[in-house]
């Protein structure tokens, strides 16, 4: 795999948690125990990380970048895949990952919020 960095990244973020889903075969990253990323394979064995991405902003990166595709097994307005053998810069993929973070973050209660930012990382 090309980037290397993704688990780590995924797990710096404020209260990101990590899990294995037997039933999907894949790792997801989870704070306040939504998912905001997801680590598996496609149909064919191809390895993708699946992140929600505003419509708009997702649809952008399709039209850019080959191996972004909408989300494998996801809401296709709201998820996207990437193909970890692509070509999409990291600083391109980091910016999803923070984006998907984001979103699920402020989908929280203001009450997980407020955990989350008090410092409970990873707990």
């Amino acid at each position: 795999m090309k980037y290397e960095w993704l688990d780590e990244y995924c797990l710096s973020k404020d209260g990101a948690l990590k899990d294995y889903k037997t039933e999907w075969e894949a790792t997801r990253y989870l704070i306040g125990d939504k998912m905001f990323a997801m680590q598996g394979e496609d149909k064919n064995k191809k390895e993708i990380i699946t992140l929600k991405c505003e419509p708009s902003f997702g649809s952008f990166l399709r039209e850019e970048y080959q191996h972004v595709v909408p989300g494998y097994y996801m809401n296709k307005i709201h998820w996207n895949s990437v193909y970890l053998d692509g070509d999409v810069p990291d600083n391109i993929l980091k910016q999803m990952i923070n984006m998907s973070y984001e979103l699920v973050y402020k989908s929280l209660s203001k009450k997980v919020q407020k955990e989350i930012a008090g410092g409970n990382k990873n707990s």
